[in-house]
């Protein structure tokens, strides 16, 4: 094919969405995507079948009196009536059948015309933590998502294109590492960094804390989405299903037989109103709901999978803090990918390997490693790490050329590093 005819092809079709342009971005962990992607398309499928079930099928029949049964048109004003006006449960166990208005009024069962909307509704709020993670990380001053995806090109070259684009990586973040450094030190800034290593949540760009700081946050909305998801739920259904899944799990352990559940009737009942003039009739009509035979199963399902996405969740922004506030864990992190090509042979490479860690990469520059070696391999991380520290070094030399041949200027000042620790560092 000639190459504007592939040029032509490509403006063409680039401008139509396609399914690789809905794929999720793996800027994050497979726990984020588990609450942003599979979930949500989870929630979307039960939507989409709830509401076939209700516009195309036949979600409500109810009984008709003997008196209509030659006017045919009636069996579906009545069942389009009943669905609309709600209709109330009242259990066969019950002897009397209540008689006042208001009592039937007061176990009307209002939710199940509105199930495909609130599902949508979840599917958006699972959703949201990562749209505002893409929308704000950028700031940062990286595109995580570009950078994954020319990591994991890399898999598929030879081995002189893969050097070719690690370097180039390598290069990328070394020079956003020293666009997002502070160009001025004063009281203030000195204290904001200070303040920065102490508290994961200050999200600050010169101290190398912003990405590591908004993606905790995430984390956290995450956790507070699936725990609200229960609470709204419970609001919605106007019952107890916090401990919904509780009560199945001790019915199977009592062995109980499989019951109709008061939550989710399929027999109710529907006040039927007909007016002639200065008459109104009312009818008593018993209706059964085979919609609510299939939302019983979704939301038990939901309440398993909401109480699983709850424990992984929380577990997971554990996690993340315990490595985040822990330094130590930066220069651990660091420091494998380096004995993994015996780079730390003695005790000066080790000392030089902390200041690699905390006073190069910091929070932000650590984290861009944990996200490209989460969705890439940890050879490409090891290879990135090498060049990485091969800079670094040419930068404390203060005069050796680098790979391009141009001289690199040493490493800008650091708030948490001495005048003594640097001068050693140059000294040795």
């Amino acid at each position: 094919m000639p190459p504007h005819h592939r040029i032509l092809r490509s403006a063409i079709l680039g401008s139509i969405p396609g399914i690789t342009q809905l794929r999720a971005s793996r800027n994050d962990d497979r726990i984020d995507r588990l609450n942003h992607v599979y979930t949500t398309v989870l929630l979307v499928v039960f939507a989409v079948v709830v509401s076939t079930t209700q516009f195309a099928g036949h979600p409500i029949h109810c009984w008709h009196p003997p008196e209509f049964e030659e006017m045919e048109w009636y069996e579906s004003y009545i069942d389009n009536y009943c669905w609309i006006s709600n209709t109330y449960h009242v259990p066969f166990s019950e002897e009397l059948f209540p008689v006042n208005i208001s009592d039937r009024e007061d176990r009307e069962i209002t939710y199940y015309q509105w199930v495909p909307i609130v599902l949508l509704l979840q599917a958006f709020l699972f959703k949201l933590p990562n749209v505002v993670w893409n929308l704000l990380h950028t700031y940062g001053g990286l595109k995580l998502n570009n950078l994954v995806k020319m990591a994991e090109t890399t898999q598929l070259l030879n081995p002189v294109e893969r050097q070719t684009v690690i370097e180039n990586i390598a290069s990328h973040i070394d020079k956003w590492l020293d666009a997002e450094r502070a160009y001025k030190w004063n009281k203030m800034t000195v204290a904001k960094q200070r303040f920065a290593n102490i508290c994961c949540l200050f999200c600050s760009k010169r101290s190398g804390t912003f990405l590591c700081g908004l993606f905790t946050t995430v984390k956290l909305l995450y956790v507070c989405n699936v725990i609200g998801q229960f609470f709204m739920l419970n609001l919605f259904m106007s019952m107890d299903y916090m401990f919904y899944g509780f009560d199945i799990l001790k019915g199977f352990q009592t062995n109980q037989p499989w019951k109709q559940s008061p939550r989710f009737p399929l027999v109710t009942f529907c006040d039927f109103h007909i007016r002639q003039q200065q008459n109104i009739q009312r009818w008593t009509l018993q209706c059964v709901l085979p919609i609510n035979l299939f939302n019983e199963k979704v939301f038990i399902f939901l309440w398993f999978w909401l109480f699983l996405m709850v424990i992984l969740s929380i577990y997971n922004l554990v996690s993340w803090c315990y490595i985040v506030m822990l330094k130590r864990h930066r220069y651990q992190y660091v420091k494998k990918y380096l004995k993994v090509t015996n780079r730390i042979q003695g005790d000066f490479d080790d000392k030089l390997c902390r200041r690699f860690a905390n006073h190069y990469f910091r929070d932000d520059g650590v984290f861009v490693l944990r996200i490209i070696s989460n969705n890439a391999t940890d050879l490409v991380t090891t290879e990135l790490v090498n060049y990485l520290w091969q800079m670094f070094q040419d930068k404390q030399s203060c005069g050796r050329p680098s790979r391009a041949g141009e001289k690199l200027r040493p490493l800008p000042r650091d708030a948490n590093t001495s005048a003594t620790e640097r001068n050693s560092i140059h000294a040795s």
